[in-house]
Order: structure tokens, then C-alpha cells, then sequence
């Protein structure tokens, strides 16, 4: 996979977390776009950082919404079950890697892979 092929990849991913969550709006889409085309550049300078390149776009996004919106995603595993007040996932491992995963920040339980967020 290509370094680019490997960022749109991420971005679709992160694409479809965002609708999963009813989150993808003009503003987190923005942010998304902004990401990628900061980790374009920063994986064209750097070949090997694509395998950390999904995780991190994820990481982008979710740090941009929470200064404009709040916490994002938050735990719908806990929020079922009736956790005391939301709660945010983090994608794992932290710095990015193969196969991203969001993780519950509570519980430390996986919740989904990177682009299968529950609606």
C-alpha cells in the first residue's frame, strides 16, 4: 500500500466513525481534511510512518473536536449501560500502529476497530 493509498484509507475510515456517531458535519469533516493533508505531507516525508498514519488522523480529528465540540466518540458501551456521565474512547496503541482500535477510557475495554464505530 502507498503512502497516499494508506491516508485516504484512514480518511475513510474516520470518515465512517464520524457518521456512525451522527458526528460528520462541515466542521469535523473540515478537521478530518486538515488532517489529511497534514499526514500526506508528513508520510511523504517519512515513508514509514504509514502504518501509524490511520491512528493518527483519528487522533487529529478527535483532538479538534474536542475544542470545538467536546469528547468525541464517546463510550456507547457504557453509555447503554448507564455509566455515571460520558465518557470518551481513545484510539490504541496511542502513538498509532497496525490495526487502531477504540478504547473505552474507563473500562480499558475495546469497543471497535478504527471505521467500526457502532451507530
Amino acid at each position: 500500500m502507498t503512502a497516499d493509498d494508506a491516508v485516504m484509507t484512514a480518511r475513510a475510515l474516520v470518515l465512517r466513525d464520524l457518521e456512525a456517531t451522527r458526528a460528520a458535519n462541515a466542521e469535523s469533516v473540515s478537521a478530518l481534511e486538515e488532517s489529511v493533508t497534514t499526514r500526506r505531507w508528513w508520510t511523504s516525508q517519512w515513508a514509514e510512518g504509514t502504518a501509524y498514519v490511520a491512528g493518527l488522523i483519528a487522533q487529529d480529528v478527535q483532538d479538534s473536536m474536542l475544542g470545538r465540540f467536546g469528547r468525541w466518540p464517546l463510550c456507547p458501551i457504557c453509555e447503554a449501560a448507564g455509566a455515571a456521565g460520558p465518557h470518551a474512547l481513545y484510539i490504541y496503541p496511542d502513538l498509532g500502529g497496525p490495526d487502531p482500535t477504540w478504547v473505552c477510557e474507563e473500562s480499558g475495554v475495546r469497543v471497535a476497530a478504527l471505521g467500526d464505530l457502532p451507530g
